[in-house]
Formats: C-alpha cells, structure tokens, sequence
C-alpha cells in the first residue's frame, strides 16, 4: 500500500470533485491502476474528509456512486478461508442480497403486469401481492442495521471511519426513497402506476448502487482488515438484530488452531535458510539458537508469573446509603423497568443494562458497541442533535432532555431521557440514556388499591 498510490487516488477525486467529468477521471485512473485495494480506498476517503482540501463528509457522500463506478472492476477481491460457510456473517450478508435483489425483480414484474391489465379484480389481487413483496424488500432495513450496528463499530477500532460514516448517511438516503416508493404504492389505484414505477425504479437504482458498495468494496475492507474472533462476535452478536429474507441454516463454528511455542518456531522458520534449535522446559520457558553467517542469535522466553485474581465480585462494598456486591448491582441494573445507556466523561459508549433480551429491546445495544464513540452510534443525519444535547448537558445549560415517540410496530409509546451525570463537586462525568414504554401505563384506567376491595 504504497503512499503515493493514495496520493494518486487523492488527487483523481479532487479532481472529481472540483467538477471534472466522471470519463475523464476514469481515463486518468485507469492509466494508473489496474488493481485497488479497499484498504487504500479507505485511507485515501479518510485522509481526503480531513485534510485541507475543503472536501467535506456530505461531498463524498453525494458522489458516492460516483466513487463506486470509478473502482468498479478494479477493487482486488480477498479469498478468507470460511467465508463461503452457510452461518459465516460475509456469506449471510451476500445470500441476504441475493434474497433482496430477486425481491426488487418480483416488484418490477408486478408493476409491469399491473400497468398491462385493466382487469378490476386482477389489479386487486396484484395490488395485494406488490404489497407483500415490498415489504419482503422493506427488510434491507435489518441488513443496514447489522452492517451498522456489528461491522462498522470494529471497522472503527481499526481506524477505518471515514467509509462507514459515508455509508450510513447513503443508506438513510435509501430508508427514505424505499418509504416514499412504499407509501405511492400503497395509494394505488388512486395514483397513476408510472408515478409509482418511477419511485421504485429511484429507489431501486440506489439500492442496487449500494450492494455493489457492500460487496466490492466494504467487504474486500473487511476481509483484509478482521480476524477471525471478530467474524465470531459479528455472528454472535447478529441473532439480536435478525436477518432480511433469509436466516442461516448452519452455525458458522470455525476450526481454531492453537499451536504451541515449538510450532509457531517452524512456522516462522518456514522459508528460512537459517538453522535454528530450541530448549523448551517443562515450566513454559524455551531458548533459540538462530545460525547466521557472522554468528549465533540466541532469543529467549519466559513466561511471566500469573498472578490470582484477588477481586471477589460476590463480596460487598460500600455503595450509596448502603452495601451491595458487584454482581448485586448488576442484578439490580438489569431488573429496572428500563433500558439505560451510559456514555462517559469523553464520549465513549460504556455500558449498557440487560433489562430485556437484545432482541426485544427499543434500542438495540450490544457488546460490539461498547467503547464506540457516541456520535459514531448515531446516524449522520442525527448527528447535529445528538452534539446539540451533549453540549447542553456537559456546559450545564440543561440538565436533561425528554423525548417520546409513539412506535406503531411494536405497538408502544416510547419515552427516552438523556440526564447529564454530575460527581458531588458539580462536574460533568457522562450522559445517562434510560428508555422506557410507557404504553401500558397509558393504558391504566382503574385504581389498583380501589379494585381490590
């Protein structure tokens, strides 16, 4: 991953986006390239959205497809043992799009037969069946929502943020055409079919764009950047969230090899014309001797003492006005009536409770997330808000936020708190999330105390 190859991507997007024709900048990349790393691509978005060039987060997003045409044949593919298993997340995710795109072909084939008949009876039943397959579409949501909330958090840790945040703001940019295609369809025979075609085919464009995103170019980072322990915990972690379409039928168990200090000595041995020995003891400490022409190399390894764990998480410490052990307050957590988020001092998402299982819950959190920066947890488009209420709380310009919202899906009414946290002395030490359905107690119309007499 040479620098100046990425200088040479830097400046064919500059190019692009100081309004040089998408031919033109094709000519220019194909005289250089003939094969691109993802990771490349990664880094030159990365250094583009924070250099001086005055390109910003919305420029790229807006160009987005055009970036994506530009790599498109070009992107080196990355073979990683198990990723064609069944349960493996990178074959889930594709077989999942591949559900999804015979979803949108189902669509277009009945708003093409529906715009042919003028049969009364026909266009009902037709109608009916447009429905069902949107909404069969409609589930892309639950594949955006696992690449968001599973993949980009690691992708993040290894220090590719720019492609994700460029991505989750195009994939809003979908949710947004896919609802105005759905809500045109749903007024049919009321709106003309054309209109309705015209919204999906719009619709449809950028999904496709999308998924081509997702498999040439989000994936081959993925693939070069992830091991295999995050693999497991994306897979782990998906059941919370579900699957579009389709579901595994297999568990991806990966085969693990554990090799011992005398085995990883000949693997890196391997290709080697220096001659080595070793001397490994019982008690773990081993000696290398390495020949080389002008003498001998001797490395040496001795284990470091393990020392016991002296932390009783069952023994008990003063808390508040009273006592509690650790894993008492842990119960306690998870058995309030509610969700609770805690982000600390700098930002960074710390914890969250188990009231309710992962899949049952209003915000979806999980172990992935924890140790993300909160403004990456948020959609680009809440971004501006989500600052807003942070700095409110943190310069003490307000000491909570209340926020309710009423959730036809899962028939509740949803009230959500962001309280800040302040130490004895006054000072900021995070933000508290709790989240509540308050629906049942909207529903209360007797008295408890009147009903048993």
């Amino acid at each position: 991953m040479a620098a100046e190859r990425i200088e040479i991507l830097k400046s064919i997007l500059l190019d692009l986006h100081q309004g040089a024709s998408a031919e033109s900048v094709q000519e220019l990349f194909n005289e250089h390239f003939t094969g691109v790393s993802a990771i490349e691509i990664s880094l030159m978005e990365h250094e583009l959205m924070n250099s001086d060039s005055g390109v910003t987060f919305e420029d790229v997003m807006s160009l987005c497809n055009v970036h994506a045409n530009l790599f498109k044949g070009a992107v080196q593919n990355v073979e990683v043992a198990d990723t064609d298993h069944p349960g493996h997340p990178v074959q889930i995710f594709k077989q999942e799009n591949l559900a999804l795109r015979a979803a949108l072909m189902r669509v277009r084939r009945l708003l093409d037969t529906y715009e042919q008949s003028d049969d009364a009876e026909m266009l009902t039943e037709i109608g009916k069946g447009l429905l069902r397959q949107l909404g069969l579409v409609g589930q892309f949501a639950i594949h955006y929502q696992r690449k968001e909330e599973l993949m980009f958090p690691i992708m993040e840790s290894y220090g590719h943020d720019s492609p994700p945040k460029v991505m989750w703001g195009v994939d809003d940019q979908i949710r947004g055409l896919f609802q105005e295609a759905r809500a045109a369809a749903q007024q049919l025979p009321e709106l003309e079919v054309s209109a309705v075609k015209e919204k999906f085919e719009i619709f449809a464009a950028e999904f496709e764009a999308m998924i081509f995103k997702e498999e040439s170019i989000l994936l081959m980072i993925l693939l070069e950047s992830f091991h295999q322990d995050d693999w497991l915990k994306i897979a782990e972690e998906s059941e919370a969230y579900g699957y579009a379409i389709i579901k595994p039928t297999e568990k991806w168990i990966p085969e693990r090899h554990s090799f011992s200090e005398e085995e990883a000595g000949e693997a890196a041995d391997a290709g080697s014309e220096a001659a080595a020995s070793r001397e490994q003891p019982s008690d773990g400490r081993f000696q290398q001797v390495i020949d080389t022409p002008d003498g001998q190399v001797t490395i040496s390894f001795e284990p470091k003492e393990k020392k016991e764990q002296t932390f009783n998480r069952e023994s008990q410490q003063p808390f508040g006005h009273g006592y509690l052990s650790v894993t008492e307050a842990n119960l306690i957590l998870d058995h309030l009536p509610m969700e609770i988020t805690f982000v600390n001092k700098e930002d960074i998402f710390q914890y969250y409770n188990d009231s309710v299982p992962a899949d049952e819950m209003i915000f979806k959190r999980t172990p992935s997330q924890i140790g993300r920066h909160v403004e990456l947890c948020h959609p680009p488009k809440f971004l501006d808000k989500v600052r807003r209420i942070f700095k409110a709380l943190r310069e003490g310009q307000r000491d909570k936020f209340e926020m309710w919202f009423r959730s036809e899906s899962r028939g509740k009414f949803v009230h959500v708190t962001y309280a800040a946290v302040r130490d004895e002395a006054g000072e900021f030490q995070g933000v508290l999330e709790y989240v509540q359905d308050i629906q049942p107690f909207r529903d209360i119309d007797s008295d408890f105390y009147r009903d048993l007499d």
